[in-house]
């Protein structure tokens, strides 16, 4: 290329082609100058605009994206907490529950206690009173048996002669057997 350059250089023609070429013309700057902000007012209007409008409508969407996410974060920390006193509640509702049953079922076991300690006094005071009366007649019968022993006794005592000395024994005796089926 430098050849070709040089080759260029050496003629006349070449040389104001090259003085041309590194040569400042104040026209070339204002053109070049006058395409550039042409070239920067198209870009501003056909590019740069609409791309910042694109890049404005994304962010909205990005913002509003993130608000949503952000609502829907609120909205799950509410319904977790919701959720964790509804819990709490339902816990304490369970323990109320079983508080109540097992107030109710003490108060039952009471009731069943004190129904069986009342009944079993009433069987105890009726088999006091069977007891009482069984003693009674058995008291009863001994009278009668020690009655007709008595009579008994006294037709053998009338039969024979007894003197004092046997008859104190015969009472004596008499009354220990009766003593003695008393304590029975």
């Amino acid at each position: 290329m430098l050849n070709i350059l040089s080759n260029v250089s050496q003629t006349a023609a070449g040389r104001d082609w090259y003085e041309a070429l590194v040569s400042i013309n104040p026209g070339t700057i204002v053109f070049t100058l006058i395409n550039t902000f042409i070239i920067f007012l198209i870009f501003r209007f056909f590019l740069y605009k609409p791309v910042c409008k694109i890049l404005d409508k994304r962010k909205e969407m990005a913002a509003a994206e993130i608000s949503e996410a952000q609502q829907a974060k609120e909205a799950a920390q509410k319904a977790e907490e919701e959720y964790i006193q509804r819990l709490a509640d339902a816990k304490n509702e369970a323990a109320e529950i079983v508080k109540q049953a097992t107030l109710r079922a003490q108060k039952r076991e009471e009731e069943i206690v004190n129904e069986a300690n009342r009944k079993a006094a009433d069987i105890r005071t009726k088999a006091e009173e069977n007891i009482e009366r069984d003693k009674q007649r058995a008291l009863n019968e001994v009278k009668d048996e020690i009655s007709e022993l008595v009579v008994m006794a006294a037709g053998k005592v009338v039969e024979k002669e007894i003197s004092a000395k046997d008859n104190e024994e015969l009472i004596t005796r008499f009354l220990n057997e009766v003593n003695d089926k008393d304590k029975d």
